[in-house]
């Protein structure tokens, strides 16, 4: 066994790696950009080096450098996580050839199957049912477009290197098609350093199902069940589950031994998965392989028992796969969230900065713990306090839930979703906790186009309709009520001007679409000592307990004796004076007034924000890469304006309104911030 290993990723998955190696014994060494510096994945290693600027093709994607770090600390093997160089085989053979043991696939066998373009002329050698395409590199936009007319739009432009929906469009039409091209490769080369693309026809309503597999240096393969992945937003996975709510055992029995088939033909030896497409009849056909751990591996492991990391060390190490086929368990339900910084309500755009709060729901199951399951865990590579750089992917967290069914374990997951608290920076929480009470997704009724079917002019806040909003009134009123009677304890208050509190009040909504409504509350039994009371708002009854200390953000309790977690802080920027309380994916600011004073604030005058229609903004932190229009310009509605970079994406700007351009205010190159103006119309 390996006494010391490199890490050559980042942040969540060098975490992961680092828990498994230390469980085992092994030491570890991480290598880190400037952006990474104080990055919780550096601080667990036991050694680290750092390997140049923040931008990954100037470090985590130099593999001189990452050799170079493995040589100067005496690392015998190197994990190479997901993504950068994790399926880029020649980097394998290169650190095979300098003596270090690469934990995963051998060089060839990731040539074979990791190359989406080699691997689908495999998959057809051996038989296997491919989706119609175009199987080599296309060399201009103007041949892309050519080759989707052939095959029949729609159709999918997919990077050859490319993974986590990184270098995918998908073209309805040729404009797209000539627009997606051009986009892939730019994001591929970016990512990957490899710009080479194909195209094949996109199967309209598919499930993605993807079979997981491990296989040793002895010839032994075996499959460990499958995952559901068809809860995507433009073609990167938002929920994850395992096992599929849709397959039967007789089709997950033919993937799984397809799966195996597949990955004995290039004797394949590390974790690695298969991806199917499925179709209404459960008819499937093979996508790609990924030749390394996934992001979703946890989901796996709660099911099976096992820990995917160390069976990878292990058979890098030469030992035998320590099960066979028939030892492979499937226990209960485990369903996983991936927390990203973007804001849901801004067409989720990347939200970079501080962590000003990082608070997960507490875990009662752990990565490469094989001991605890039917719970909660969460992996993660930042911390309170910690930076979300602009120079990666905007994954905050994993957020795994393990049930005994599936109807458990999603209760489970939208109560740890109450309990995580990040700020400092958007996250996608709230939409998460719609998909997890949308009817079809509770009901196992999906598929890849579930997202765009049902959220296809972005996401609102109404799109989270809360199943009782008077118990988040009453919960504002409840926290208000607390902070009032502190305030009523405190000694030396002048004699006849003491704080008096009545037991009415009126709870009116602010900063909302529903700004303005208000909800008489009345507040009975209550006790400073036991925090509780009983409040009526709006003809219901609630009798709330909860001994949470002041000033913290999330709130345990009972109400109606039925237990709840929720997220209640007093003063936001836009509402000093409101109470916001978060519950479910609903966020809702109260004032908790007086009657009196209710009465007064219904005469204050609403303030309009200012009229920033002329203006092209920036709607995120990013590099401003091209602006396409110039002073005295005329543009027309849709047409393209300016692109912005940020989390190796592209992000395209576009014209709201016909108009003449007046004023260019950012320049090509430039960094800029949220709601920047980058160029004016006249």
């Amino acid at each position: 066994m390996f006494t010391k290993i490199l890490i050559a990723n980042r942040g969540e998955i060098a975490c992961r790696v680092i828990i498994t190696a230390k469980k085992m014994g092994i030491k570890t060494v991480a290598v880190y950009s400037d952006a990474d510096k104080d990055a919780r994945f550096v601080l667990l290693a036991d050694e680290a080096v750092h390997i140049g600027a923040p931008p990954s093709r100037e470090s985590y994607l130099v593999a001189e450098k990452i050799i170079a770090a493995c040589k100067k600390t005496g690392a015998q093997a190197l994990h190479p996580g997901y993504g950068f160089l994790s399926e880029n085989a020649e980097f394998a053979k290169r650190v095979e050839e300098e003596g270090i043991v690469f934990i995963g696939p051998k060089h060839y066998s990731m040539a074979a199957m990791g190359d989406k373009i080699e691997s689908k002329k495999l998959a057809g050698a051996a038989g296997v049912n491919c989706i119609p395409g175009v199987n080599s590199a296309i060399e201009s936009a103007d041949k892309a477009v050519e080759i989707a007319k052939d095959i029949g739009y729609p159709v999918m432009i997919k990077a050859s290197a490319g993974g986590g929906g990184k270098g995918l469009r998908v073209a309805y039409n040729d404009k797209e098609a000539f627009e997606g091209f051009t986009s892939c490769r730019n994001e591929a080369r970016n990512s990957f350093g490899d710009d080479r693309v194909f195209v094949e026809k996109y199967v309209e309503e598919p499930r993605h199902i993807e079979i997981q597999l491990v296989g040793d240096s002895f010839g032994n393969v075996v499959y460990l069940n499958e995952r559901e992945c068809s809860l995507q937003r433009r073609h990167q996975k938002v929920i994850e589950e395992a096992p599929s709510p849709f397959i039967n055992d007789a089709t997950r029995k033919a993937m799984g031994e397809q799966a195996v088939a597949l990955a004995k033909a290039v004797k394949y030896q590390s974790a690695g998965t298969v991806e199917f497409v499925v179709g209404k009849d459960q008819s499937f056909y093979f996508l790609e392989m990924n030749t390394r751990l996934q992001v979703e591996h946890p989901v796996t492991e709660c099911i099976t028992g096992l820990d995917l990391v160390e069976l990878m060390i292990r058979v890098a190490a030469g030992e035998k796969l320590p099960l066979t086929q028939a030892d492979v368990k499937r226990d209960g339900w485990a369903i996983e969230c991936r927390i990203n910084a973007e804001d849901p309500f801004r067409s989720f755009l990347p939200s970079t900065g501080r962590l000003v709060r990082f608070q997960p729901p507490e875990e009662t199951m752990f990565a490469s713990d094989t001991s605890k399951w039917h719970g909660v865990r969460v992996d993660t590579g930042v911390q309170d306090g910690g930076e979300i750089p602009m120079f990666y992917d905007s994954m905050i967290a994993k957020l795994i839930v393990h049930g005994t069914d599936r109807q458990d374990a999603i209760a489970k997951m939208r109560e740890a979703l109450n309990g995580f608290v990040i700020r400092g920076v958007s996250s996608n929480i709230p939409f998460q906790a719609a998909l997890l009470a949308h009817p079809k997704f509770v009901a196992g009724d999906f598929n890849t186009g579930f997202i765009a079917e049902n959220y296809g002019k972005g996401f609102r806040a109404e799109d989270v309709p809360h199943s009782n909003v008077e118990f988040l009134v009453a919960l504002a009123a409840f926290v208000s009520r607390r902070y009032l009677n502190r305030a009523a304890s405190i000694s030396g208050q002048m004699e006849g001007h003491e704080i008096r509190i009545g037991a009415d009040f009126v709870a009116v909504v602010v900063g909302q679409e529903s700004n303005g409504n208000s909800y008489p509350v009345h507040v009975d039994d209550f006790n400073g000592q036991s925090r509780s009371a009983v409040l009526s708002v709006g003809g219901q009854q609630f009798r709330i307990s909860s001994d949470t200390k002041f000033g913290t953000i999330r709130m345990h309790g009972t109400c109606n004796d039925e237990p709840f977690t929720a997220q209640v802080e007093r003063g936001t920027v836009k509402s000093p004076l409101a109470i916001r309380v978060i519950h479910n994916g609903t966020q809702l600011d109260v004032m908790v007034l007086s009657p009196r004073s209710a009465e007064l604030h219904a005469l204050m005058p609403y303030k309009a924000p200012p009229d920033m229609s002329r203006y092209v903004l920036s709607p995120m932190p990013g590099l401003l890469v091209d602006v396409a229009v110039q002073v005295g310009q005329k543009v027309q509605a849709g047409e393209r304006v300016a692109v912005i970079e940020a989390m190796k994406m592209e992000n395209v700007l576009f014209a709201a309104s016909d108009g003449v351009v007046g004023k260019v205010l950012a320049a090509e190159g430039e960094s800029l911030t949220v709601d920047q103006p980058i160029v004016e119309f006249v």
